[in-house]
């Protein structure tokens, strides 16, 4: 997923909103019948993603941890990962993006 946001610690990254990428995978809870199997609506996630980034100025941990708090309290997720990205970094040297990733699993 692909949002604008004010994200960083920089004065400037907190003026003028930047692109933000958002990756969650959710594993389900197992059932012996796959009839009564819960199904993920993506829609919901794609909720739970955007209603985190809209709270800004922010940092992407804050993205990654709300994120993956709610996704994890979604009917039959069992474990989630959530990866947020900042593509854009001002550093002194070469790289693709920032990331921070948290996993979560129910229970624990």
């Amino acid at each position: 997923m692909r949002f604008h946001a004010r994200v960083g610690v920089l004065p400037h990254e907190r003026e003028h909103p930047q692109p933000i990428e958002v990756d969650v995978t959710v594993w389900r809870t197992r059932t012996e019948d796959a009839t009564a199997a819960t199904v993920l609506d993506y829609r919901r996630l794609y909720d739970i993603a955007a209603a985190a980034v809209e709270r800004e100025p922010l940092f992407l941990e804050e993205i990654g941890d709300e994120t993956a708090a709610a996704a994890l309290a979604s009917p039959g997720a069992e474990r989630v990962r959530v990866a947020v990205r900042k593509p854009h970094v001002g550093l002194p040297g070469p790289l693709a993006h920032a990331e921070v990733v948290v996993e979560r699993t129910r229970g624990a």
